[in-house]
């Protein structure tokens, strides 16, 4: 098969500037296969001081330069409106375009949900979950113009619950909703978007592990960062051929994640009694049909015009 490359193609990578790290191992293929990247990182998570140095864009920078390749560093903070437009602003003034945005940057704090301080809960959400709104939101209007652009946006191995990640979970859960809307919002316009929730090897391991954790150790020798790089550079790619997707990647596996809906019942008179007798029928896993987009457009759907709402 013809190798897959990206030459002419702008990517931001958020979240890249960490070593060992996701973001630095997707930036660096990339980079590799012939995309200008801006390597995006705060350089720093003040909330977290037990990671091991600061993250360097600039070094992941040289690295890339090194190897002869294209890219800039940038250290927008993208949890606000303010860093996002600045970023996708810096895209534009090094390199022309913005025609890849890889949400991967992350802030995760453990803790149990009635024991979360409110400003870590908030922090997590604007870093988590409001960054790639921000910083997708500011992309798009590029992307649309140019009638193309990849959004992958960075989710987590979240489904199902985790213990102590609340806040974190709820972000990275909605990040399969954002590609969802995207999907439908982007289509008519060559604009892709879909959710990887990798497991791999980065900084944030030991920094959220007390010291000699085999959960740590076990992550280390079985999940290598770099492995998780092909599926997202995959769905980066002109030629990937879906939007609106979920995929899970972890030591080499690579496997689609579903949200479907069963047969049920119907019965437009039930009563709670019903609900109670019936209930092993609700929660049957046979017959499930995978949730398609509905896309419905909103000039045909009765939809009131956004100009009422903007005026307010």
């Amino acid at each position: 098969m013809e190798q897959l490359r990206f030459d002419g193609r702008t990517a931001i990578v958020t979240g890249a500037g960490g070593n060992p790290g996701l973001g630095r191992s997707y930036a660096m293929l990339l980079a590799e296969r012939g995309a200008n990247v801006v390597v995006n990182d705060i350089g720093h998570v003040p909330e977290v001081p037990m990671y091991e140095g600061s993250a360097d864009p600039a070094q992941v920078v040289a690295e890339i330069e090194a190897a002869g390749g294209k890219a800039v560093a940038d250290t927008s903070d993208i949890s606000t409106e303010e860093g996002a437009n600045a970023l996708v602003a810096k895209a534009i003034d090094a390199f022309g375009s913005v025609d890849i945005v890889v949400n991967n940057a992350v802030l995760c704090i453990m803790a149990r949900f009635d024991a979360f301080s409110s400003r870590h809960i908030r922090r997590i959400i604007d870093t988590d979950l409001m960054g790639p709104l921000w910083l997708s939101r500011a992309a798009f209007p590029h992307m649309k113009a140019a009638g193309y652009g990849r959004v992958v946006n960075i989710g987590a191995a979240v489904f199902g619950g985790n213990l102590l990640m609340s806040a974190y979970g709820v972000s990275k859960g909605g990040l399969f909703m954002l590609s969802q809307a995207l999907n439908v919002e982007g289509r008519e316009f060559g604009i892709k978007a879909n959710t990887v929730n990798p497991i791999g090897y980065s900084r944030m391991v030991p920094a959220l592990q007390q010291e000699g954790s085999p959960i740590a150790g076990y992550i280390e020798s079985n999940f290598p960062p770099d492995i998780t790089a092909p599926l997202v550079a995959y769905l980066a790619h002109e030629s990937c051929p879906v939007s609106g997707e979920c995929f899970d990647t972890a030591g080499g596996k690579v496997s689609r994640t579903v949200v479907a809906r069963n047969d049920g019942f119907t019965d437009p008179a039930h009563t709670i009694e019903q609900i109670a007798q019936r209930w092993d029928e609700v929660m049957s896993t046979d017959d499930l049909t995978v949730i398609e987009a509905i896309g419905l457009a909103a000039d045909e759907s009765g939809v009131r015009p956004y100009s009422e709402y903007a005026a307010k």
